[in-house]
């Protein structure tokens, strides 16, 4: 009897251990993209390309994590001038640092259908640990994930330098702040 309940106990061990689904981007469905202030004005870009890789089940946080891999020179805005100076060395220096990664190292509940998934967002090979709250909610075999993180460029060295008489590093004329959106439809694998 005693061997019946240590193979049990040793069982729900396995259980919790293993691995969480996988899950695979729809990317026709999904976009990751970024907003700021220049000169007061609200402006975003987004990125065309960009992948992730993601292990998650609601039962099985301790399993779930997400590795997501951007491709920096596909950013995109709608003004042709802020798309190359984003690109470029003061903006996210693309040739010397072509991609950005996220890379979760927990996914904790925040109640119904709220997360935190904390993990270290790499730019500029500046890597600084942020928290993503986000909102899931998975029908059968599909799943659509909105969220949403402020980050300040400065801390990961975008738009550090000067030019044009200008101290890019300050607050004017782009804002400090960033604010990084993703919203994923991803599908069982």
């Amino acid at each position: 009897m005693r061997s019946a309940f240590l193979a049990l106990g040793l069982l729900a061990l396995l259980a919790v251990n293993a691995d969480a689904a996988a899950w695979k981007v729809d990317h026709a469905k999904s976009k990751l993209w970024f907003e700021g202030q220049w000169s007061d004005e609200t402006f975003s870009a987004t990125f065309g390309s960009w992948d992730a890789n993601i292990q998650f089940d609601p039962a099985n946080l301790p399993a779930s994590k997400a590795a997501v891999t951007i491709d920096l020179g596909s950013v995109a805005a709608d003004e042709d001038d802020l798309t190359s100076g984003m690109k470029g060395p003061l903006g996210f220096a693309v040739r010397q640092f072509p991609q950005a990664t996220f890379v979760t190292s927990s996914i904790r509940s925040a109640g119904g259908n709220n997360y935190i998934a904390t993990g270290a967002l790499t730019i500029h090979g500046i890597a600084k640990q942020i928290q993503l709250p986000f909102t899931l909610a998975i029908t059968d075999a599909s799943a659509h994930m909105t969220g949403a993180v402020t980050v300040a460029r400065t801390d990961y060295g975008v738009g550090t330098g000067s030019s044009m008489g200008m101290d890019w590093a300050s607050e004017k004329p782009v804002a400090r702040a960033i604010r990084i959106r993703v919203d994923l439809t991803a599908t069982k694998q």
